[in-house]
């Protein structure tokens, strides 16, 4: 049995998380691969349809083409992602309880329950940054509005003399500035309410429950913690941020020296996989951390400890705590 379960300090959380992520890396870069191989397959695909459409200079009749994919690409992303954020939480809480895991038994175990997963991600995501994507399309319509034909898919046509007329760039201009405290607002509402619901994912997987009140539960058991997440994620994002500069160095490097100019198929396939580099060696820190959260919470707010300890020695606690017997206790059959 872990010797983990006790109140943690943010500075105990990263170590543990650290501690975790080192002693077992090969299970979570493997389980974190789940999503980095789909993504990277799927992203080449595309690079790959794309150079059979013209890139950078794709024809307007084919641009319904470009649209199709790219959703495509969206959804087999989603549902790599749905697997891999899953069966990484079932991971990380048989690993943290001191149970034996493999990544085949931590995939297999979402697998039935994957709708569920799905669902929460979709129903997190759209609460939290659905603003923002509101001013997304905002912004994508003011543009396809005043832009030439083509100009999304074909680079060229901004070339062309006269493609953009004067008084139609100052009104963008104009409606950007407008809906720039609008994004702040936006993020600033992403960022508290993304935090708000940062433990729903653990709760579905761990506690088994349905989206809707692993949404609710998040909410209360986060109280306290959010500061402490929200520091985690600063610290995570900046990690990936510094390598992501490092190994996306040529495609910075490109952007300077031929500024304006569509990027190589070859180069942005090469950032594709320094991408891949990213999600398995890094995606793991994030989703680790909030599980450890997760049991912290429950640590203080539930006494999570004493009722593990109490099940452990083949006791049973008079009124069990959410989750505290069921999906969480169960180990992976090796």
């Amino acid at each position: 049995m872990t010797t983990q379960l006790r109140p943690l300090t943010l500075g105990e959380i990263l170590d543990r998380t650290a501690e975790l992520y080192r002693n077992n890396f090969l299970l979570f870069a493997g389980t974190s691969a789940i999503f980095a191989i789909v993504m990277l397959f799927t992203q080449m695909v595309v690079l790959g349809l794309d150079d059979l459409l013209g890139y950078p200079n794709v024809a307007g009749n084919l641009q319904w083409a470009v649209a199709t994919y790219s959703v495509l690409e969206m959804v087999v992303i989603l549902l790599a992602a749905g697997l891999s954020i899953g069966a990484f939480n079932r991971m990380v809480a048989w690993v943290h309880l001191g149970e034996p895991a493999t990544v085949r038994a931590a995939a297999s175990s979402v697998l039935p329950r994957m709708r569920t997963y799905l669902w929460l991600m979709i129903n997190a995501g759209t609460r939290a940054w659905g603003p923002i994507w509101v001013l997304y399309i905002i912004v994508f319509a003011m543009l396809f509005a005043v832009m030439p034909s083509g100009w999304l898919t074909n680079p060229s046509v901004m070339q062309q003399p006269h493609a953009l007329d004067p008084a139609k760039a100052l009104q963008i201009a104009v409606a950007f500035l407008a809906l720039g405290p609008l994004f702040l607002a936006a993020g600033a509402y992403a960022i508290v309410m993304s935090l708000r619901y940062s433990l729903a994912m653990p709760v579905c997987v761990v506690e088994g429950v349905a989206a809707g009140p692993a949404i609710k539960r998040s909410i209360e058991l986060s109280k306290g913690a959010r500061g402490r997440i929200f520091v985690m994620g600063l610290l995570v994002y900046a990690i990936r941020l510094g390598l992501g500069l490092l190994l996306g160095f040529p495609l910075v490097f490109f952007s300077i020296k031929h500024l304006g100019q569509p990027l190589p198929i070859g180069l942005m396939a090469v950032t594709q996989v320094a991408g891949f580099l990213i999600n398995t060696f890094i995606g793991p820190i994030y989703s680790a951390g909030l599980t450890l959260f997760y049991y912290d919470q429950r640590v203080r707010k539930e006494g999570f400890d004493i009722v593990w300890m109490m099940q452990a020695a083949g006791l049973s606690p008079q009124a069990e705590l959410p989750g505290a017997a069921g999906a969480e206790t169960e180990s992976p059959q090796i």
